[in-house]
């Protein structure tokens, strides 16, 4: 996990619905279209995020993701998929 991570994941959390990364990247200061286009796949394998329409690039949190940022889940419980 990066300190960027969090950032981009209370993006997807308020938004409260699918988005594109364009979405993320257009409301994320400080965090360059390059890291978050990195990151998103690191996130998904890690169950806080979940690509929902591949085609499109859609991506939404998880309940995982939303448990990492209410501090239920420490970066010790991440593992990859």
């Amino acid at each position: 996990m990066t300190k960027s991570d969090p950032a981009i994941l209370e993006i997807f959390e308020k938004a409260g619905i699918a988005i594109p990364p364009a979405v993320a990247e257009f409301n994320l200061e400080g965090v360059s279209k390059s890291t978050i286009t990195r990151r998103l796949p690191v996130l998904v394998d890690h169950g806080l995020l979940e690509q929902v329409d591949e085609e499109r690039g859609y991506y939404q949190i998880t309940d995982q993701g939303r448990a990492y940022l209410e501090g239920e889940l420490e970066k010790d419980d991440l593992e990859p998929s």
